[in-house]
């Protein structure tokens, strides 16, 4: 990256910016709406990224997180974090379908709905498609899982990881791009939660059956795992979203409590 890259975002710190992962997930999807960041750029190093920001590198670091997880940016060993190129799989930007989710009440039963529709189709297809060098690396994915079991963020971005490369396996990049858009939606929910989840050794269970099935070409079981996996993972965010909700409802009452004493 040039120093004339770097001056872009030296500007940041004049604006008004958060101090979460939220905050620089939506500032650098604004830098590259506005051209400031174009495919194939590479970002700053962290140290002096969360500098020019104006985040801790923790919190930087989930932000980029974030935004890998939905296809937007891609870490690589050794050689930085970059934005993905253009004639990789297209990503649409999941913020108009939250915005519609909001403005029509869209529910969470009918984005998983629409997930499965989608994500069943593309699981066929990659059991049909799907090269050698992608089934390696769904098969790292899947040992990425296994790895953070402990860790449910972690988990989380492997998971998604794991959907995205299937959905490139599939050969379709408008099954993927809609894929991704509505995976990415119910993501960034999931992703508040997930801290809470219990057995992800059961999901993790669930993709290899998937990978099976697509290592196999079988396209009948792919459709078939994948089905079921979407069923758990629908069922899973709901408990979580239970909990985070009764929690709050403690904290509520305690401090309600602390105040009135």
């Amino acid at each position: 990256m040039t120093d004339s890259d770097r001056t872009k975002f030296k500007a940041i710190e004049t604006e008004r910016r958060g101090q979460t992962s939220e905050g620089v997930v939506m500032h650098l999807r604004g830098m590259i709406h506005r051209g400031e960041l174009r495919p194939g750029d590479r970002l700053p190093p962290e140290r002096d990224l969360a500098k020019l920001l104006g985040v801790s590198r923790p919190t930087l670091r989930a932000g980029i997180r974030s935004l890998a997880a939905v296809g937007v940016l891609e870490s690589r060993q050794g050689a930085g974090t970059f934005v993905v190129k253009a004639d990789e799989s297209p990503v649409l930007d999941s913020s108009s379908l939250s915005l519609m989710a909001s403005l029509h009440g869209f529910t969470s039963e009918e984005m998983f709905e629409a997930r499965r529709a989608l994500e069943m189709a593309i699981a066929g297809l990659a059991a049909e498609r799907a090269t050698g060098e992608q089934l390696a690396a769904l098969a790292e994915e899947m040992a990425g899982m296994y790895a953070s079991l402990d860790l449910p963020e972690d988990y989380l971005v492997h998971d998604m990881r794991f959907h995205q490369m299937v959905a490139a396996a599939s050969g379709n990049r408008i099954l993927t791009a809609l894929m991704n858009m509505v995976a990415a939606t119910l993501f960034d929910v999931r992703r508040k939660t997930v801290r809470r989840a219990h057995d992800l050794k059961e999901s993790a269970e669930m993709h290899r059956e998937i990978y099976r099935a697509i290592r196999d070409r079988n396209p009948e079981e792919a459709r078939k795992t994948m089905r079921d996996h979407l069923l758990l993972a629908q069922k899973a965010q709901a408990l979580e979203l239970e909990q985070e909700a009764s929690a709050d409802e403690s904290r509520s009452t305690e401090k309600a409590g602390e105040e009135a004493a």
